[in-house]
């Protein structure tokens, strides 16, 4: 019901746009957010976006490099100055809970992943 795009290999400095395109019923009434989960490392938070946009939340290790948005059917996360230890598959998600939620546990709906590589 959730399906990501816009992965790929990337160097570091460089761009890359992340698109989640949602097929769940009233998506925009979904709270969404972004995760990445590294090999041998738990599922980390990263990003996450309210219902209507107003409110966000960002890890603060992305935060003033990477940016999510939305649209009625379409989460997206804009990632600039790409480090080498942004290297992850990265899930969008989404979530019935209030605001930006931020806690793994509180999303109903996971995409499949798609792989960020970042070589240094």
């Amino acid at each position: 019901q959730l399906a990501e795009s816009g992965g790929g290999l990337e160097q570091a400095g460089g761009s890359l746009r992340l698109s989640c395109a949602g097929s769940v019923e009233r998506y925009n009434m979904y709270a969404a957010g972004w995760f990445r989960q590294a090999p041998g490392k738990d599922r980390e938070f990263v990003a996450a976006i309210s219902r209507g946009g107003a409110t966000t939340s960002y890890a603060d290790s992305v935060k003033g490099r990477f940016t999510i948005s939305r649209d009625a059917n379409t989460l997206s996360l804009q990632m600039n100055s790409l480090k080498p230890e942004d290297t992850a598959v990265y899930y969008c998600a989404a979530s019935l809970e209030l605001g930006a939620p931020v806690d793994v546990s509180r999303y109903r709906y996971w995409g499949q992943g798609t792989q960020v590589t970042i070589s240094s």
